[in-house]
């Protein structure tokens, strides 16, 4: 790597914009990323492998399941913390990335409206990196419509019996357990008070999953086609009160969205960070390829892309935080910075010509992996949607 790389991949996702009590974390996280993520980031992507020893390196390193709370084993990192290790962690790889991140998803939820026999017995083993969860939500016809699903749960005596399906869930296989979304009201006058958040140990009787086949990008994280056929749980499983999962639900991704807002701000720094390196690199018509005005310019656009993104998540951030207008400032921060990511991926491949379609050059896996923060935590169309209707007009 140049000294002009070196250079400019530490000002990319520099502390300026992050608040003091995060620096710590995000130091730690951008040291693991490149001892532990870097090095093996391309093996992973090309074999689609989970990444088991990542994943356990990243436990001991303090990195995983750090969101839940200190009563419950974990170090109780805030939205900004979890901000800060993200666009770190999302610069060396996404799929090893999400694979970090997924370990305790679903687990928040829990902690904010379980009980405490849930959480000492559920979040400690995940805190301490015993176990894994996840989050089971989509459904294969429906992802952004959380009113739409169809998966149900009733009643049984003493059990919750629940039939249905759900895909896209990380974890779905390697999971011990999981947090999951069901149906289980029919008032058509009342349909976001339908649903309920309910834990699922993945050993339970009814509970099937299966790998997804594998996808262009995000390859080292693995995700599942979960079938529920008369799955039964206990009913004090039930997380909360009946009818409140939807609002759950809009409470954690408010949270999530603009964690995800640090997922493109990974991908559009680990863009340009290529592209600058590959052109200062080479040379064509007896100069390097970065003294051309256009490639200038292509560079001054991305990184344009990629600051702008920045200032406005890290600012989206301290409004979610606190609370104001939360749906809007996390559907803005998430919008505009995994979309910031594919315009840095797309001039990032212009720039590589011709190697940019090789698999073994790293924008290709990056320009691969862009693709996908735009649709998962609420596609992008359904972003705006909620930053029309939210606008404090």
């Amino acid at each position: 790597m140049s000294t002009q790389t070196m250079i400019i991949s530490m000002d990319l996702l520099s502390e300026k914009l992050v608040p003091e009590h995060a620096h710590e974390v995000k130091e730690e996280a951008r040291e693991f990323a490149a001892e532990h993520i870097e090095p093996v980031a391309g093996e992973y992507y090309a074999s689609g492998e989970y990444p088991w020893d990542v994943l356990e390196a990243a436990t001991e390193a303090g990195l995983v399941a750090q969101d839940i709370g200190e009563e419950w084993g974990g170090s109780g990192y805030d939205l900004q913390q979890m901000l800060a290790m993200a666009e770190e962690l999302y610069k060396a790889d996404a799929g090893i990335a999400l694979t970090i991140q997924l370990a305790s998803f679903g687990a928040e939820i829990v902690e904010d409206h379980g009980a405490d026999w849930q959480k000492e017995e559920f979040l400690k083993p995940v805190a301490a990196g015993d176990q894994l969860t996840g989050l089971a939500v989509s459904e294969p016809e429906t992802g952004s419509d959380l009113a739409g699903m169809t998966t149900a749960a009733e009643k049984d005596g003493d059990e919750w019996v629940i039939n249905g399906e759900k895909y896209w869930i990380g974890n779905g296989v390697e999971a011990d357990w999981v947090t999951l979304y069901a149906k289980t009201g029919d008032d058509p006058n009342d349909r976001y008070g339908n649903y309920s958040m309910f834990i699922v140990p993945t050993d339970a009787d009814g509970y099937h999953a299966e790998h997804i086949p594998e996808k262009m990008g995000f390859r080292a994280s693995k995700q599942a086609h979960i079938v529920l056929d008369d799955c039964r749980i206990p009913e004090e499983n039930l997380v909360g009160v009946e009818g409140a999962g939807f609002y759950m639900l809009a409470e954690f991704f408010n949270h999530g969205r603009v964690v995800v807002g640090g997922h493109g701000l990974g991908l559009a720094a680990a863009a340009i960070e290529e592209a600058w390196e590959f052109v200062h690199d080479r040379e064509a018509f007896g100069k390097t390829v970065d003294e051309f005005q256009a490639v200038q310019h292509k560079l001054a656009d991305m990184q344009l892309s990629l600051q702008s993104a920045r200032t406005l998540t890290w600012h989206a951030a301290e409004r979610v935080a606190n609370q104001e207008n939360s749906g809007y400032w996390a559907a803005l921060a998430k919008t505009n910075a995994t979309e910031a990511a594919m315009d840095c991926a797309e001039k990032g491949m212009q720039l590589h010509g011709g190697r940019s379609v090789l698999t073994e050059n790293r924008i290709s896996r990056v320009y691969r992996d862009v693709r996908i923060p735009v649709i998962y935590e609420g596609a992008n169309d359904i972003q705006r949607n909620l930053i029309y209707k939210q606008a404090p007009m």
